[in-house]
């Protein structure tokens, strides 16, 4: 028998016999492990323990211990939830169930579905998990699979699409019950702890909205009942918090349908906080000598097509026809920015270059997969893009760093990050993506950051370091990204000339800080519940006049102290207590109670939006606070004493 090699995760070898699967690989490390083992992680691809590994891999086992193990339950739950439909409605039509970040879905069809069916499906589900089925893994062949799927033209599709190639294909069994599926699963039904079906949507076959629509049905499922009743509980605050509630309550944004799905318009409170964050993350441009520059919203599509993007994002592509000419709103800004580079005629002594735009760009999502803020046909990048010598790049990824750690340090913000190698589709040398995964790897480590990494998820171009933010209820969302680029310098020929008087290719790095200002804008909605730093608070005071006969303090106040800030006067014939409660649902900061007594002694009564007061404060002393706290972006309104 021929022998492979099985690289670990502490970088050791194992040399196997080829054929051996994933559990026995395990069993060879140590007994304890074999009888533990849950699934493998092969070269990067989550897969069944019996799977037989038949070349040198790199190889993770996967236990109840790992944090895998949770997906691996929850794609078992979706089919347990298609066990149980079925046998409700046997009818019912299966397409596909994956698990997801949060629990799993399937999507189905030939049944009448609605949220008043869940306590019955859910009932039926507790039973097959109760029945402790044994989840057991057999291969067919292809020709019977499609006998089986005679009457299910989306199981066939998948045999004659994904599995065109394949001999054999598996499916996964329990009791009288069988789903094809690539899997891992675990052992059995009864490992389901706990389940709980959430909501339905309509959603496209494929995610074509020109093929069929179907019926999803969303759940989830943890080990035991007081994981998932946490994360009720913690879903219930997402409901509380989410953007979109929030958007309208305090009047930040809307997404109308007359205007389109996915077009966002920003009112004025909501773009005032956009503004605090481009001058932000400008700031941060200017002091690494970022040259600004601008785009148009659309190009011929011939400069796509150069790029490479039109080959790739043609589908996801707004297309014009413009007197026989084909144009594109822009789905990115990178190329617009080479075209600028190409203009010029640079030495080795002008590079870094650095360019820095929020572009605004635009890209057509299934309007199924539109939702508020976080996905949207029109979004603005705080986009960079550098043009550097190849053994400058360490040191111009290490800068970048520095900008995104300033975000995440100034927004209390916790995150994740991944390195992203080489997919199978690529361009450029071996040696050059070694060259610069290496050098990406070599800043995250110096950097003392835990990364994790996600091999062969890097872009076609290059390797890249992916940021995720953490929000207050443990969500993830895509983030910061460093991205290092050998295509698009090729493609559009750049060049300059280095010190040898030769001309030489420079590596182009793509950056954002935040990602998206759309997504990054969500984010911070739902982080901070609403209630904004004082510094991005689109009404940072609002000034409370007990009476009708105190509003022209008030207006002196405003004018003469506050005049730099963003400040409101309640006008309004309420009581004070009615004021106050208004300015605490709108989250406003800072409150100011002026009355008799405060204008008579040219002070002010200051309560913050957590109900903290200060009484008879010097409105030169709050003055002089706000513009600390303001300078210093700090989280939390600090009550001045």
């Amino acid at each position: 028998m021929s022998q492979i090699v099985v690289t670990l995760p502490d970088g050791s070898e194992l040399d196997v016999e080829a054929g051996s699967s994933v559990e026995d690989v395990a069993y060879e490390i140590g007994p304890g492990l074999g009888s533990d083992t849950i699934a493998g992680i092969v070269d990067g691809e989550l897969t069944d323990k019996d799977e037989p590994l038949y070349e040198d891999c790199e190889l993770v086992i996967v236990t109840e211990q790992s944090e895998e193990y949770l997906q691996v339950l929850r794609h078992s739950a979706a089919h347990i939830f298609a066990q149980a439909l079925q046998r409700l409605h046997p009818d019912a039509k299966l397409t596909i169930g994956p698990p997801t970040d949060e629990g799993f879905y399937y999507d189905v069809t030939g049944v009448e579905l609605s949220e008043s069916d869940f306590e019955a499906l859910e009932s039926e589900m507790e039973a097959i998990i109760d029945a402790d089925y044994e989840i057991e893994r057999v291969e067919r062949s292809r020709d019977e699979a499609l006998e089986l799927y005679a009457d299910n033209e989306y199981k066939r599709e998948i045999l004659e699409t994904e599995a065109a190639d394949e001999e054999t294909v598996s499916f996964y069994v329990q009791n009288d019950w069988q789903d094809l599926c690539r899997g891992p699963h675990v052992d059995s039904t009864g490992e389901v702890g706990a389940v709980k079906l959430l909501s339905i949507a309509a959603a496209y076959w494929r995610g074509d909205e020109d093929n069929d629509t179907l019926t999803r049905v969303y759940g989830t499922a943890f080990e035991s009942e007081a994981d998932l009743e946490a994360y009720l509980d913690r879903r219930e605050q997402a409901k509380e918090r989410d953007h979109r509630k929030l958007g309208r309550e305090l009047d930040l944004f809307s997404i109308p349908d007359v205007t389109g799905p996915g077009l966002p318009l920003y009112h004025p409170n909501g773009k005032a906080i956009l503004r605090e964050l481009e001058a932000f993350v400008d700031g941060l441009n200017d002091a690494q000598d970022y040259d600004f520059v601008e785009t148009p919203h659309l190009f011929r599509t011939e400069l796509w097509k150069q790029s490479g993007h039109y080959e790739n994002y043609v589908d996801d592509m707004f297309l014009l026809d413009v007197n026989d000419e084909e144009y594109g709103l822009k789905p990115m800004n990178c190329p617009g920015h080479a075209t600028i580079f190409q203009q010029g005629s640079w030495s080795y002594r002008d590079l870094p270059i650095r360019y820095a735009e929020n572009g605004k760009v635009y890209r057509k999502e299934q309007r199924g997969e539109l939702s508020g803020l976080s996905r949207v046909w029109a979004f603005t990048i705080d986009d960079g893009h550098l043009f550097v010598q190849p053994e400058s790049i360490e040191r111009e990824v290490n800068v970048v760093m520095d900008q995104i750690n300033a975000v995440l340090e100034t927004f209390d913000l916790d995150y994740d990050v991944a390195l992203a190698t080489r997919p199978e589709k690529s361009v450029g040398s071996d040696e050059i993506w070694e060259q610069a995964e290496s050098q990406l790897r070599d800043v995250l480590e110096a950097s003392g950051m835990d990364y994790d990494v996600e091999a062969g998820d890097g872009a076609f171009y290059g390797p890249k370091i992916d940021f995720s933010f953490r929000d207050a209820l443990g969500r993830n969302w895509d983030g910061p990204t460093v991205q290092l680029d050998f295509n698009m310098p090729e493609r559009f020929d750049l060049s300059y000339t280095g010190e040898d008087n030769e001309e030489h290719q420079p590596v182009m790095i793509h950056r954002a800080l935040y990602g998206s200002y759309e997504r990054f804008f969500m984010v911070l909605i739902e982080h901070f519940d609403g209630n904004f730093p004082t510094w991005l608070a689109p009404e940072q005071v609002r000034i409370l006049p007990v009476s009708d006969d105190n509003i022209g303090y008030a207006k002196q106040l405003k004018n003469r102290y506050l005049g730099d800030f963003r400040v409101e006067i309640e006008d309004r014939s309420w009581t004070v207590g009615k004021k106050i409660q208004a300015a605490h649902d709108d989250r406003v900061p800072y409150m100011l109670v002026v009355g008799d007594n405060e204008e008579e002694a040219g002070t002010v009564s200051v309560r913050d939006r957590f109900e903290e007061e200060a009484k008879d404060v010097d409105i030169e002393t709050f003055r002089a606070h706000l513009e600390g706290e303001v300078d210093e972006k700090r989280i939390e309104p600090d009550l001045v004493e």
